[in-house]
């Protein structure tokens, strides 16, 4: 790689309904609020309120529990917004990345400089973001096509700032930066020399070598290095196993480098025994569900419902996630749950009695415990801007596992992660697997009629998937011939009349009330929406009784309007803190 820089010295009924509230004044919240104390300041709201007191569910303990921007961890640091706003142009891959102009370059470097002397008062630039901006920079002047490198305006801040700069930042920074001498001039003379403190740094900065070159690395060196560095210590007394900037760096340069099959497995089977063997469920038929962690910000999150319906008739379902997840910190299972009184923060062996439980039949288990290791790293990841290889492994988890067929489900956006998360979901030797492409990349499927104006890439429904005979069972499964499938999902085709997804804008009651309203048999949009997602998912899965997509819908309304599908949910909210 040639030198970029030269010196420069010179620088249904019986459950009663609740509504949106629409006055500001119905969000204040007492010192200490709760879902339920919200709820009992709206009209509307009282009667829900009362008959979740009436259910014996207990309260919750959150700042302002209907929008899911209050969810967000308060111990974690805000980071910088200005460097945070170029992170996420840089911080992407070599077709998406978007060089910094001139102006927005000095800006950028100008706060990294007066952060890095103690002169920024507020928003100081944290460890993280100091690893994921150099790492970016890095890599787009080692690996990148020209149109994505350094820009001309970029490379005339940095000519002003960089002499500056090598003077203040710390070491690891200044080896993220230019790791062998080759990028920043003569002014850089720390990167070829620099090996870290410690063991564990010292094999992180091994492998950063190679990654922030644009190279990959092997299944059992991510692996290690996930094991030595992880969890990360929260606690300020504790010393970190490694350099926060160092982590950062090679979680943003693995995405950036598009992870090869054998790093996304090594994120994903890493921690598979962190607490030991995944517990095993008495049950004929289990669905994992791998919806994005960072939520929905815009429509209708409608895979909770959809669960409780699916558990009517036999199809196990296991949620899994986190309350709150950047990029998005968007609305999540966890939010809608914990407001609606559920306990959140199950073992996967409670989840697992749960499953078992013939009134109720779906749980929901948080990363939180079920991956305290990969929990840690929520902070960082919001300082890294975008999502790093664990947004795509995190989603095809089986942490609890059973002793009947076994299926994962996943959401996706982005073209290519489709037949990865397929590659995991087989390295999971489940029966069967199915990606969904669904708005904001969530995984559940539209009755929108598709727009001209529709993304790039494949269209808004699109599944493909794996599906095994009927006949197999788990311990020959690899031995089976899987059937492979994809298609576009046209609502229509199946009689569902073609309606806007409902927005929800980060309202979690709001999601919750198109969903209660749904599952009391309330028809429109938010009730098509759950059941075309039953019904189509069990007939792409193979499950038994779906092989008639028009009886696989027809069983998906019958429980919901029936009431069955509601009183599970109502069941799961009240035993879910009853199960020891």
């Amino acid at each position: 790689m040639k030198i970029l820089l030269k010196p420069n010295p010179n620088p249904n009924p019986n459950f009663p309904s609740f509504s949106l509230p629409t006055k500001r004044a119905s969000l204040s919240l007492s010192k200490n609020p709760s879902s339920l104390r919200f709820l009992t300041r709206t009209r509307a709201g009282s009667s829900a309120a009362a008959a979740i007191d009436e259910a014996g569910l207990l309260e919750m303990d959150l700042r302002n529990p209907a929008l899911s921007t209050s969810y967000r961890p308060p111990e974690i640091p805000q980071p910088n917004r200005t460097v945070l706003e170029a992170q996420a142009k840089v911080c992407t891959g070599p077709e998406q990345t978007k060089p910094l102009g001139e102006e927005q370059a000095i800006r950028v470097l100008d706060t990294i400089l007066t952060s890095a002397r103690g002169e920024l008062k507020d928003g100081v630039v944290s460890e993280a973001q100091l690893g994921a901006f150099f790492a970016a920079m890095t890599i787009r002047a080692n690996a990148f096509p020209e149109e994505t490198q350094w820009s001309k305006g970029e490379r005339h801040a940095m000519s002003i700032f960089w002499p500056r700069l090598a003077q203040v930042l710390p070491p690891e920074v200044l080896f993220i930066a230019d790791p062998e001498g080759t990028i920043m001039g003569t002014t850089s003379s720390i990167g070829p020399h620099y090996v870290g403190q410690g063991t564990a740094e010292m094999r992180l900065v091994g492998a950063l070598r190679e990654v922030l070159a644009g190279g990959h690395l092997g299944y059992e060196e991510v692996q290690g290095i996930l094991r030595d560095v992880l969890p990360i210590s929260i606690e300020k007394d504790k010393p970190a196993k490694v350099s926060e900037a160092l982590l950062a760096a090679f979680l943003i340069g693995q995405r950036m480098n598009r992870e090869t099959d054998r790093e996304l497995k090594a994120y994903c089977l890493a921690f598979d025994d962190e607490l030991g063997p995944s517990p095993i469920a008495d049950v004929n038929s289990l669905t994992h569900y791998g919806e994005p962690y960072d939520g929905n910000t815009r429509f209708f999150r409608s895979t909770l419902f959809v669960a409780a319906v699916r558990a009517c008739y036999g199809e196990s379902c296991l949620l899994h996630g986190v309350e709150w997840m950047p990029p998005k910190g968007g609305v999540t299972e966890g939010q809608l749950l914990k407001f609606m009184g559920a306990n959140t923060h199950m073992s996967p062996e409670q989840a697992k009695k749960l499953l078992e439980d013939e009134n109720v039949g779906f749980s929901y288990v948080s990363l939180q415990e079920a991956r305290p290791s990969l929990y840690s790293l929520i902070g960082l990841r919001e300082h890294i801007k975008k999502r790093p290889p664990l947004a795509t492994s995190e989603k095809v988890q089986q942490f609890v596992r059973a002793r009947g067929r076994e299926a994962i489900v996943a959401g996706f956006y982005h073209g290519g992660y489709e037949d990865s998360l397929l590659m995991l979901m087989k390295r999971r030797s489940v029966h069967s697997g199915l990606v969904v492409k669904g708005e904001e990349g969530a995984l559940s499927m539209t009755t929108k009629a598709r727009s001209a104006n529709a993304s790039k890439g494949l269209p808004v429904n699109h599944c493909s998937g794996f599906r095994s005979p009927s006949s197999a069972i788990l311990s020959d499964i690899d031995g089976i011939s899987r059937e492979t499938f994809s298609i576009v999902v046209n609502a229509e085709d199946y009689g569902f009349k073609p309606t806007d997804t409902p927005r929800t804008d980060r309202s979690v009651l709001r999601n919750i009330e198109l969903g209660l309203a749904a599952l009391r048999g309330e028809k429109g949009p938010a009730y098509d929406r759950i059941v075309l997602n039953a019904g189509m998912v069990d007939h792409l899965l193979g499950c038994a009784g779906a092989e008639d997509i028009s009886s696989a819908l027809d069983r998906a309304r019958e429980v919901i309007d029936s009431g069955n599908a509601l009183k599970r949910l109502m069941n799961y909210i009240k035993l879910s803190h009853k199960v020891l």
